[in-house]
């Protein structure tokens, strides 16, 4: 089976004269295997007559062109984003209890929970009816699931990825938000366990990521629903908040509802989840949800990159070392800060004088609201101490934990060549950094502060809407980049895998 994407984004006709038309081998016999769309003027490839030779894949100067060769065994899609658009094949298994699903980005998992809450209604690749979904899908788990959902019969909770978006949309104080949205009667019971009662009498445009993050996940669960969906509800969370909201999710799935989550922390999914899928495929291509499989299995293939189950490997296996073997060197700079003090409205931080070398990567961990991002700020000189004027000597680049994205093109940065390539951003350089997704715009921040010539780099959450494939490519790059560079690197992060592995102290 073969099928071919083509990226709308990257497709600028007007600049290529539709090289992918005129150099179409089946194209030049006269057959129609690439016709234009009347309406976008944009090429539209005919799949059945596709012979996947690849020459259009290489002469788009764009590279928007994918052709990939799926095997028979995957069927057809559930749903796809209009002709040589996205598309996603399966759809998770519902069992009572937590199922949580692991992948990429860009691979279909939000598709498949906007499916499941009823947002979105699957197509089956083009159009299709109620009708005709339901029977897709006879002799499988999730036929009874959809007849219901088109009877609306289900009522399903959606927590969105991108909580920093909230303020924009609701407002009032926290205790006003959820009590108005409660239907369970569990608010209280909640705003204990999620360790609410400092934020309730809080606007809701002034609360942090991370009780951002436990507010949305109380009024999803406060809701009297049959179907809870959670997407990624570890962002912006400290290592207790994530235990403690993981224990929450798993006590909802106790009670025999249906609970999905979306997951890039493998601990926090290993320990609330009872049954996991994998999503594998190419980002922005395809995305298949694997067979249902016991939560540790599915953690354990997904690292693997082998599907045993389906026999199929969709990539190379991600290795974690339990501690990374470390080259001896030495230190050819030490630096050095006195004890910094810094007093807001009932919030005093104090920071012992300490020292960090270069080249060396530091990380720092700690929980929510105990001062590690006023550290930081403090050290990039964008918080002054009260008790001192701190003059490092030294340049520092900074990478802030919460990014605003600026209304201006991306190729308005000056961004390094090398760290365009190494993640993935040469496609971005013509977008608006407010059309960016979450991790997208993750990226670009990490690339700008990297880029920038510095002695000290601070970056505050980078592990924020990446996925662990992303991770492990940021944490190898950063111990070459402090090695290669002979800088140091501060890294503050609530991922206990990415700072074990890519920290020196």
């Amino acid at each position: 089976m073969r099928i071919a994407v083509i990226d709308r984004n990257r497709c600028k006709v007007k600049e290529c004269g539709y090289l992918c038309q005129i150099n179409c081998p089946m194209v030049k016999t006269g057959r129609e295997a690439i016709i234009i769309d009347k309406e976008t003027k944009k090429p539209i490839i005919i799949e059945d007559l596709c012979s996947g030779c690849g020459i259009c894949v290489k002469k788009c100067p764009f590279e928007a062109i994918t052709i990939v060769n799926l095997p028979e065994e995957i069927g057809e899609p559930v749903h796809q984003y209009g002709k040589n658009g996205f598309r996603l094949y399966n759809l998770p298994v519902p069992k009572k209890g937590v199922v949580g699903i692991v992948g990429a980005n860009g691979i279909g998992k939000t598709t498949m929970m906007k499916i499941l809450s009823g947002e979105i209604k699957p197509n089956l690749g083009g159009e299709a009816e109620w009708e005709e979904i339901v029977d897709r899908f006879r002799g499988r788990e999730i036929r009874d699931y959809l007849e219901r959902l088109s009877k609306g019969e289900i009522k399903a909770v959606y927590k969105p990825q991108y909580v920093d978006k909230i303020p924009d949309y609701v407002k009032g104080t926290v205790r006003e938000i959820l009590e108005k949205g409660d239907e369970t009667g569990g608010l209280d019971e909640l705003e204990k366990k999620l360790d609410l009662e400092n934020s309730m009498e809080k606007n809701i445009e002034e609360l942090s990521g991370g009780e951002l993050q436990r507010v949305a996940i109380a009024a999803s669960l406060s809701k009297d629903a049959d179907v809870y969906l959670l997407d990624e509800p570890s962002s912006y969370l400290d290592v207790r908040e994530r235990l403690n909201m993981a224990r929450v999710v798993r006590e909802m799935g106790v009670t025999g509802k249906f609970v999905f989550v979306v997951e890039h922390d493998l601990i926090v999914l290993d320990y609330l989840s009872d049954y996991s899928h994998v999503i594998f495929g190419q980002p922005g291509v395809y995305g298949v949800i694997s067979n249902i499989k016991g939560v540790r299995i599915g953690i354990n293939e997904y690292l693997s990159g082998f599907l045993r189950s389906e026999n199929m490997r969709f990539r190379e296996e991600i290795k974690f070392e339990v501690r990374p073997p470390k080259e001896k060197r030495e230190f050819i700079g030490t630096i050095s800060y006195p004890k910094l003090k810094k007093d807001y409205d009932g919030f005093k931080l104090e920071v012992d004088p300490g020292e960090f070398h270069s080249p060396e990567i530091l990380g720092i961990l700690g929980k929510n609201a105990i001062g590690k991002t006023t550290f930081v700020k403090m050290l990039a000189n964008v918080v002054e101490p009260d008790n001192t004027k701190l003059d490092l000597k030294l340049s520092v680049s900074y990478k802030p934990q919460y990014i605003k994205p600026r209304d201006s093109l991306i190729a308005s940065l000056n961004l390094n060549t090398e760290l365009i390539q190494r993640f993935g951003l040469k496609f971005l350089l013509d977008r608006n950094m407010k059309d960016l997704s979450g991790g997208e715009l993750q990226k670009v921040a990490i690339v700008d502060c990297l880029s920038k010539r510095a002695n000290i780099y601070l970056l505050d959450e980078p592990s924020a809407y990446l996925d662990v494939e992303e991770r492990l490519k940021l944490a190898k790059y950063l111990k070459k980049f402090a090695e290669d560079n002979e800088v140091s690197v501060l890294v503050v992060d609530h991922d206990i895998l990415l700072i074990d592995y890519l920290s020196d102290e």
